[in-house]
């Protein structure tokens, strides 16, 4: 377990994506990237935007995106941090929270209703690694 949104988080997102046999079957038709866009809220002061780049069920990069840069991604999930929270816990299921608009989605939108169980499988790997800041 990491704490959400620190380096160590990143890698331990990105190693789990990596070696979960789950997310790899469930994941081996995705073809994009998506930027993590946590808008401040609750203990974060600062948006803070983490990029994935999802390859049929591997993660060949994971990094936080610097300011200023002009990447672009196949999706773009914006929220505030405590909405990220509340999907980390448990309390706030993914879906809902596009459906809600809780987060907000820019980008391929076909390509995420087409692969639902890859989008809740992703918030599944991310569940079990992450620590949230006490």
């Amino acid at each position: 377990m990491a704490v959400f949104l620190t380096e160590e988080w990143i890698q331990s997102f990105q190693d789990k994506l990596n070696t979960d046999s789950q997310y790899a079957e469930i994941a081996k038709n995705w073809e994009g990237d998506i930027f993590m866009i946590i808008n401040p809220g609750g203990n974060l002061e600062e948006p803070v935007v983490v990029y994935f780049d999802l390859w049929h069920g591997k993660c060949r990069q994971a990094f936080f995106v610097k300011e200023g840069s002009d990447q672009q991604a196949a999706l773009t999930l914006k929220g505030e941090y405590d909405n990220y929270l509340r999907i980390l816990l448990g309390e706030l299921h993914p879906m809902q929270a596009l459906l809600t608009r809780k987060l907000n989605v820019q980008g391929n939108m076909g390509l995420l209703m087409r692969n639902v169980p890859t989008v809740l499988d992703f918030v599944r790997c991310a569940q079990e690694v992450t620590e949230l800041p006490g």
